[in-house]
């Protein structure tokens, strides 16, 4: 549950080595971060809107209603990217451009850790975002209706961001359980664990091989960003960690613009390390920055 007024802990960001990454920027404007998620209270001060944006659903069948527990949501994970610097939330980058995609959250499954969407909703959400030029994805939610069949939809969307290179970072789910959905097994998704500060998994995050072989670990415990009518919360689970690897990403991104997402998905997810039967790698931002630096000295030389 979300509870009102808890101080941020800069320990959060140092458990992934952001914060000397942040000392470096503020993020650049051309780097736009797809949010599909609840809506985003525009009007919080700590938030810094003038490097937002919001895109209307394209599909006449989506609703436009989202329910207060979505709105919530939507800004929790918004400040956790684009809240002004020196305010209680994270704010990893918010000299990004936020492109916030609301999407229809089922206010009778929905809950403050994790929200559902129906996959078609999901797949409109996804070709949104990848249409108006976001670089990232994030996808802080579940299915509302999981199914082990295919969801063809859902799949050819993110074979679509895939293929314009757009990177897209989901949560892993909170159900606590051995197993992948129609989001985070597609091979291009980069899913995300919840833990602790040391890099121990949280009980409730989902885990799996797939999970392992292309995911992180990030934060998910306690985390205090943004909430609604100018206050701060506090929650915690997968769609807490997601925005810090996002975050990250974007970050590398406005300070390598060079970088394509298939090759920064394989530095940040440090694909040529081995890895656990099913828990990923931590994120480490700070390890990756200095990846990318020693690769454009290659470049340079080259």
């Amino acid at each position: 549950m979300l509870a009102p007024n808890v101080p941020a802990a800069r320990s959060v960001l140092d458990a992934v080595n952001l914060t000397r990454l942040m000392e470096r920027t503020v993020g650049r404007a051309e780097v736009v971060v797809g949010l599909i998620d609840g809506s985003v209270a525009a009007g919080h001060v700590d938030l810094a809107t003038e490097n937002i944006r919001f895109l209307s659903a394209s599909s006449g069948g989506a609703p436009t209603h989202v329910s207060g527990t979505a709105l919530t949501h939507g800004t929790f994970v918004a400040g956790i990217l684009a809240a002004r610097r020196g305010t209680a939330a994270p704010a990893i980058c918010p000299g990004c451009t936020l492109a916030v995609r609301p999407i229809f959250l089922h206010p009778g499954i929905a809950s403050a850790d994790t929200p559902s969407a129906r996959s078609h909703d999901l797949a409109d959400a996804i070709m949104d975002c990848v249409e108006a030029g976001a670089r990232i994805l994030n996808l802080s939610l579940s299915l509302a209706m999981p199914s082990p069949n295919r969801e063809p939809k859902l799949e050819q969307a993110l074979d679509h961001a895939a293929a314009r290179g757009t990177l897209v970072v989901a949560a892993a789910g909170n159900q606590g359980t051995v197993g992948s959905s129609a989001i985070t097994r597609h091979p291009w998704v980069v899913p995300v664990v919840a833990c602790d500060l040391v890099g121990r998994p949280l009980a409730l995050t989902n885990l799996s091989n797939s999970i392992a072989r292309r995911g992180l670990m990030a934060p998910g415990d306690a985390v205090t960003s943004l909430g609604t009518q100018g206050r701060t919360f506090t929650s915690g689970g997968t769609s807490a960690a997601t925005p810090f690897v996002t975050g990250a990403l974007a970050l590398l991104l406005s300070v390598f613009p060079e970088v394509n997402g298939a090759q920064a998905r394989s530095i940040v997810t440090r694909a040529d390390v081995r890895r656990a039967a099913i828990v990923p790698p931590m994120l480490d931002a700070w390890s990756a920055y200095q990846a990318m630096l020693k690769g454009r000295g290659r470049s340079s030389r080259a």
